[in-house]
């Protein structure tokens, strides 16, 4: 063993000698090479500085590039990073009814810009773009001569380049480490996309006022027009917004932007771009913008419209498409009749009810939004009421209600009893304070007792009520209190609307939609509802949603929203009126249309006994009225078309038939919807005007419910020929409609 270490030492020791006598002359004879170069004198002290410069500069260089440089994954689509959505919405027929998002659209080529716009930009931002790399050194240092001179900051050393860095990618901050890294980013763009690429992704993403960005945007904003039609005065116009578009945008501050076009056309004449008679004419011919009301469009639709816009494309993997074009559901017939009737209503009996406020939904059954109203002036507030506030439906949750009796095995003609009932501390009453005894489902939802859904609920439980609601497409969050089955969970318009429309659907559920085509600029069509929403789905029994419906036809026919009822027809629906008359609701459905209305104040006050069968009910037959235009019988299922429709089709033809101009009021008033239950409503207080529309429009039924006209009653006097009765009527009717037309022509000038 002894032997064994002394051997390891020796050859240890041999080859430490061994490499440290290589290494030893290896050292002599790099000093010997060196030897050869040794620089004494100038030369000396010139190549330390090359040297300690190149060592020093190697490592700045590197530091910069780690610490100044931002962090840019190239995997990842780097042009759009941070990029908004531009939206164009369009009706079911292509005519453009607003915009969402940004202004924007990329989709011109560069070769279709008129040649003096790309001069005009190009005179007034960056002269010497097509020589420079990216960072213009000898800009530079003239905009900092120039403005030491002016002792302030007259002159931006910026390239086109850079500015483009800085809107793809940077916060607008003035700070140095801002300037390092658009001169960095200018460097890397540069080194990856051509000029005409630079140029063009500059014009297309640049903010240029009013919401727009880019060129073909603000053309459209400004001029009304294309990219491809602008002339020298309005390319001057746009080329002067890339300084301050807030400070000189033409639409905000003429004479400014006429001040700042001015100097672009003169530039341009110093650059030689145009000629000393085209400077002339420009600039005692300047460019004049064009008025934008964005207040004209169905703005509370386009809202929704927008952020559906959104969750479709993020569904359906579309988010690389920036600038889109989309195909709504909307009618703006059926819009426009949903703005004039609810501003009409405010306007008339609003002050008399003490509302300030109305929304209204309205779709098909299966789900195609026509109109959205979300308040009384888009101006004063944006706020959507319609599908974004949380009310309570009060009596038109009851509906959900019945149909988890209905699921659960009862009947509408089930008996049960409208009586005194407790839980807790709780007793909930109804509205006139009497009780029916023994009733059945049908009666006790037409005649919206409150103890009847009450003891519906201790039979079958909570869960089961909620359940059934959230089965037909309820959104909102419904608590397990008692007080839920007489609607004290907030909802909104859009939602509980959707749940009605699934009753009107047979049982399959409703889907809102207002998306029906999504395309790029380009016009390919990247979304097709037709083919990529899947179909709808039976989530009740289609027996229990006739028998449903049956049921809610009769709230219209002989109960609380007799003020609905539209005639010719069948209908069915459900009032709502919260406590304290906070909050006044009529939801209901033809064959055709679903449409929900709501009515009271943003502050939660009450109104004045406001209740779910005076103007929501009112507002809704007016608007139904004018939304239906064919005015013919359309089955629903459970409630069929009948003799007596028909009957009312054909006696009141001319009438029906001369609803929807702007000019024509339709709104059928009565009594107070439980004042006429309780039989003590009279109507003694409403006007002459109200009367001969009664006459006009409302239909009352005798006892063994045969429908007819009612005519006005006849004095003793009346026993005149009955030409003469007929044109005192026409001249009457004549009458009513130049006033009514008078009247809302006032509310459209005010609008």
């Amino acid at each position: 063993m002894f032997q064994f270490f002394m051997k390891l030492d020796e050859v240890f020791s041999h080859y430490a000698f061994e490499l440290y006598d290589w290494l030893r002359r290896m050292w002599v004879a790099y000093t010997y090479f060196l030897m050869r170069f040794r620089v004494t004198g100038i030369k000396r002290v010139v190549v330390d500085l090359l040297d300690d410069a190149a060592t020093f500069g190697t490592v700045f260089a590197i530091g910069v590039i780690t610490v100044a440089l931002p962090t840019l994954n190239e995997t990842d689509d780097i042009w759009n990073s941070g990029r908004q959505y531009a939206v164009t919405f369009t009706d079911i027929n292509g005519e453009i009814i607003g915009k969402r998002g940004v202004l924007q659209d990329d989709a011109i080529p560069l070769e279709e810009i008129p040649p003096h716009l790309v001069k005009a930009v190009l005179a007034t931002e960056d002269i010497r773009f097509f020589q420079h790399f990216g960072v213009d050194v000898l800009g530079t240092f003239r905009a900092m001569i120039a403005n030491a001179r002016a002792q302030d900051v007259v002159q931006g050393g910026s390239t086109l380049t850079q500015q483009l860095a800085k809107n793809l990618f940077l916060s607008p901050e003035r700070s140095l480490r801002r300037k390092v890294h658009e001169a960095f980013l200018a460097l890397w763009i540069e080194a990856r996309l051509t000029k005409a690429e630079i140029l063009k992704l500059y014009l297309d993403r640049t903010y240029l006022g009013g919401g727009t960005y880019g060129m073909e945007a603000a053309t459209q904003f400004y001029f009304g027009k294309s990219v491809r039609d602008v002339n020298l005065p309005e390319a001057a116009i746009l080329a002067g917004l890339f300084k301050a578009p807030s400070t000189y945008a033409p639409h905000v501050n003429r004479k400014a932007a006429i001040a700042r076009a001015n100097i672009v056309l003169g530039r341009m004449l110093d650059v030689g771009y145009i000629t000393q008679g085209q400077f002339l004419e420009a600039s005692q011919n300047p460019a004049k913008a064009i008025d934008n009301d964005i207040f004209a469009s169905p703005n509370y639709f386009l809202d929704w419209a927008y952020k559906e816009t959104l969750a479709v494309m993020e569904e359906q993997n579309l988010t690389d498409d920036y600038v889109v074009e989309v195909k709504t559901t909307i009618d703006l017939a059926m819009q426009k009749a949903a703005e004039l009737e609810t501003a009409n209503m405010l306007a008339t009996e609003g002050p008399r009810y003490n509302a300030t406020q109305a929304a209204l939904v309205s779709m098909t059954p299966s789900g195609a939004v026509k109109a959205i109203v979300g308040g009384s002036n888009y101006e004063e507030s944006q706020f959507n009421r319609a599908t974004d506030a949380l009310r309570q439906p009060g009596s038109a949750f009851k509906p959900f209600v019945y149909l988890a009796a209905l699921l659960d095995g009862m009947k509408p003609e089930t008996s049960i009893i409208d009586g005194p009932i407790s839980i807790g501390r709780w007793s909930p009453r109804n509205y006139s304070h009497r009780y029916a005894g023994r009733t059945n489902l049908i009666t006790a939802l037409a005649k919206s007792y409150n103890t009847v859904p009450v003891r519906i609920m201790t039979q079958i439980g909570r869960k089961k009520i909620i359940d059934a609601a959230k089965r037909v497409g309820v959104q909102a969050e419904l608590l397990s209190v008692p007080s839920m089955v007489l609607g004290a969970n907030g909802m909104t318009v859009l939602d509980i609307t959707r749940g009605y429309a699934t009753f009107a659907n047979g049982g399959r559920l409703s889907n809102p939609h207002t998306v029906l085509e999504i395309r790029r600029a380009s016009g390919e069509i990247i979304y097709n509802r037709r083919l990529h929403a899947p179909p709808d789905r039976q989530v009740i029994p289609s027996t229990v949603a006739s028998d449903l419906n049956r049921m809610m036809g009769q709230v219209i026919e002989s109960g609380t929203a007799r003020r609905a009822d539209l005639g010719y027809t069948p209908a069915a629906g459900k009032t709502g009126t919260t406590q304290s008359y906070r909050d006044a609701w009529f939801v209901g459905f033809t064959g055709k249309y679903v449409t929900g209305v709501w009515y009271g104040n943003d502050d939660y006050t009450p109104t004045k006994r406001a209740t779910g069968g005076s103007i929501p009910a009112r507002t809704w037959k007016a608007y139904m009225l004018r939304a239906d235009r064919a005015k013919r019988p359309v089955p629903l299922l459970g409630v069929p078309a009948e003799e007596k429709h028909y009957a009312f089709l054909e006696s009141n033809r001319n009438t029906l038939d001369n609803i929807g101009g702007p000019e024509v009021e339709v709104a059928a008033v009565q009594a107070d919807e439980e004042l006429a239950i309780d039989g003590s409503g009279d109507g003694s207080g409403e006007d002459a005007v109200v009367n001969v529309l009664r006459d006009m429009f409302t239909l009352f039924k005798n006892q063994d419910n045969k429908v007819k006209v009612v005519q006005p009653k006849r004095s003793k006097k009346a026993k005149r020929s009955a030409k003469t009765r007929r044109a005192e009527k026409n001249r009457r009717r004549a009458s009513v409609r130049k006033r009514n037309s008078k009247r809302l022509r006032n509310l459209l000038q005010s609008r």
